[in-house]
């Protein structure tokens, strides 16, 4: 929800994903399961991102998003691509 604090909404998306890689990949009961990861909207993760790196004191790029951007979003997407 857009009324978090920033720290949870960025925490949210890499949460869900790790439930999802443990049906996916967990031992016991969890293993071998197929998933469907569905993110609704990924610029909440972005934004929420922004705001950790603003309160943290970074310079934003050039186009104002978190240095970190291409690196968070490149793990996440690794995370999610990964079998």
């Amino acid at each position: 929800q857009m009324n978090e604090p920033p720290g949870a909404r960025a925490r949210v998306a890499l949460s869900g994903l790790t439930i999802a890689e443990y049906f996916r990949d967990g031992a016991g009961d969890g293993q071998g399961k197929d998933v469907l990861f569905f993110v609704d909207n990924i610029f909440r993760f972005t934004q929420a991102g922004s705001e950790v790196s603003a309160l943290l004191g970074r310079m934003p790029s050039a186009v104002g998003y978190q240095p970190t951007l291409a690196t968070e979003m490149g793990v996440m997407q690794e995370r999610i691509t990964s079998t």
